[in-house]
């Protein structure tokens, strides 16, 4: 999936920040608590706003991320992180399809992935 995200093509490159973040929300031992806040922002304004919305806010993180700008930080989630959930209904494979990502349907299955994880790590925090 990364191949076809870096590729900057429909669907996918202009999900990659989706999916980065779906994927790192799903195994959080691979991201520090402290950056899940902007993983979380991620999801819940694509799922909320759209992806014109994210596409400004992931524009917004790769300059926080820059050496030169450190006043561009995302807001706190405000969502208690500690404990992950345990279990997803969605998953990568859920969005892989066949292995291929397909281009069919992608976008759908990225809202799908997305909103699973909102929900789950909602259950998993007391419905913050």
């Amino acid at each position: 999936m990364l191949a076809l995200d870096h590729s900057r093509r429909a669907p996918w490159g202009p999900l990659h920040g989706v999916t980065v973040s779906c994927f790192l929300l799903q195994h959080p031992s691979r991201l520090p608590a402290s950056e899940r806040g902007r993983a979380w922002a991620i999801l819940n304004t694509y799922v909320g706003e759209g992806l014109a919305a994210t596409t400004r806010l992931t524009e917004r993180a790769r300059r926080a991320n820059s050496h030169r700008n450190h006043d561009a930080a995302l807001p706190d989630s405000g969502l208690g992180m500690s404990d992950p959930p345990a279990a997803f209904g969605v998953t990568i494979a859920d969005v892989a399809q066949d292995g291929t990502f397909p281009a069919y349907g992608f976008s759908g299955r990225v809202t799908a992935w997305a909103e699973d994880i909102i929900t789950a790590w909602r259950g998993a925090s007391g419905g913050r």
